[in-house]
């Protein structure tokens, strides 16, 4: 009988800590996802810093939960395999607070919650996997114009309950993140 392997810490652990955000949401008639894991502009306190990162866990219910989770268990094992289960999670954290503190900034009378930001900035990242020195992968551009274009379509011209602009900051995120990763990888030369 084969045994059951935690092959991608991470990327299962945000799963099952958003899970169980979803489950908190019910038992709580929705109070914990208003409190600890939506961000809003807010007076500072403990519970702040909780929902500045915590917002990527929270979601809007089941639908919502699973159109981000397919995603999150396809794309991110690759990727925590390639990169490394702790540059991976720098790169959940980075996206999460960015677009936490943008939110409160720039939509100050609204919350945000949801794991879209980091599935942006993984689409992203997974597009320039292959990137080698002195060439642009034509996964990114193809990703950038499908994806980003519609996100910037639906930010400027639909009115619907999205954060469109958070999914554009997070494709921005991993777009960054995924640069200055190849930049380390590049060979010293010599002189």
């Amino acid at each position: 009988m084969k045994k059951l392997h935690y092959n991608s810490p991470v990327i299962l652990t945000f799963f099952f800590l958003s899970l169980a955000t979803l489950l908190l949401d019910v038992l709580s008639q929705g109070w914990t996802t208003r409190h600890l894991f939506s961000v809003y502009r807010a007076p500072v306190s403990p519970l702040f810093f909780v929902r500045l990162f915590g917002h990527v866990l929270g979601h809007s219910g089941y639908a919502h939960f699973s159109g981000n989770m397919v995603l999150l268990l396809v794309i991110g094992p690759a990727l925590e395999e390639k990169y490394g289960s702790r540059t991976l999670l720098t790169g959940i954290l980075f996206t999460a607070l960015i677009s936490g503190v943008l939110q409160c900034l720039l939509f100050p009378g609204s919350a945000l919650l949801g794991a879209s930001g980091i599935l942006f900035m993984l689409i992203l990242l997974s597009s320039l996997s292959g990137m080698r020195s002195g060439s642009i992968p034509l996964t990114l551009i193809l990703v950038s114009v499908i994806y980003l274009g519609q996100e910037v379509y639906s930010a400027l011209f639909v009115r619907d309950n999205i954060a469109h602009f958070m999914h554009l900051v997070g494709g921005l995120c991993g777009a960054g993140f995924g640069l200055t990763l190849a930049q380390r990888k590049k060979p010293v030369s010599s002189p």
